[in-house]
């Protein structure tokens, strides 16, 4: 088959239905091919489409398949004006009675993402709940030029099971959901609650603790301003106690929250013990270490 452009068309398979996804599909639409979305989620978004309930999924996220997939919590405000978060032809404008904000919060611009799935009647081109289990080249014996891919999916509620098989496949999960965690001595000893930032959403379950957040980026930073008017104690640990002339401000601010060195070693007892020798007696540690 040939398309209007003049090409051989293709059957692709697209894996996320997050913005890289739904930009593709449209692409490959707009081409002359035919494209199918596999989107594990009820709705399309990815990263942006928020989940408040967290309780099942692995406090370190260490489950080879997340039950929860976007890491965004509730304050979550984007860090890059709407100008440049939008595609091309379809600018990200303000609209009435929604977020306004040259730098809305995560809801606006997944609102955004359905609006471009609704103009462009995305919708149709994607199979929701649906997570991908393989995918794999096609085995002809021999190589050659035409290569196929199987690609094995299955109902995510259910035990149907789908193969089949297209010309090419397009990747788009995004690599902000599997978290990553750093190497500490006792870490695995250390009895009291740990979590990483993946399943943060609200300061108050924080209320009264002493926290260790660990890793001074954004999300560090964002999550240490919500819990630091909760919680008991927030300690922030960096791998460099030289920080913005911002971040300084904001600690000084806060007779609750301190600025520390990275954790040397965990003990059993709670302890925290940082690379300056010191050490604090802590409730809780959230690693937002990306």
């Amino acid at each position: 088959m040939v398309s209007e452009q003049g090409q051989s068309t293709k059957n692709v398979c697209v894996i996320g239905a997050g913005p890289s996804g739904l930009v593709a599909a449209r692409e490959l639409r707009k081409e002359g091919h035919t494209a199918v979305v596999l989107e594990q989620n009820h709705d399309i978004g990815g990263q942006w489409l928020y989940e408040p309930n967290v309780e099942k999924e692995d406090p370190l996220g260490k489950n080879k398949f997340l039950d929860v997939h976007s890491s965004v919590y509730d304050s979550l405000r984007i860090v890059s004006p709407r100008e440049i978060m939008g595609f091309t032809d379809f600018p990200f404008v303000s609209k009435k009675n929604r977020d306004t904000r040259r730098f809305p919060g995560h809801k606006e611009l997944w609102l955004y993402l359905k609006d471009f799935c609704e103009y462009f009647g995305l919708k149709e081109m994607i199979r929701f709940n649906t997570r991908v289990e393989y995918v794999g080249m096609l085995d002809y014996g021999v190589f050659g030029k035409d290569l196929k891919w199987v690609v094995k999916s299955k109902e995510k509620k259910g035990e149907k099971r789908v193969e089949e098989v297209f010309d090419a496949v397009i990747v788009a999960t995004g690599h902000y959901s599997q978290p990553r965690l750093p190497s500490i001595k006792g870490m695995d000893a250390w009895k009291r609650k740990q979590i990483h930032s993946h399943v943060y959403r609200v300061p108050e379950p924080f209320r009264n603790e002493v926290v260790v957040i660990v890793g001074n980026s954004l999300s560090g930073q964002d999550i240490s301003m919500e819990i630091v008017k909760v919680a008991k104690e927030v300690y922030l640990s960096a791998k460099s106690l030289e920080v913005t002339e911002g971040l300084s401000k904001v600690i000084s601010k806060h007779r609750n929250l301190h600025l520390y060195p990275q954790i040397q070693s965990l003990h059993e007892d709670g302890r925290v013990e940082f690379e300056d020798g010191s050490c604090v007696i802590a409730d809780t540690i959230i690693y937002c270490t990306g």
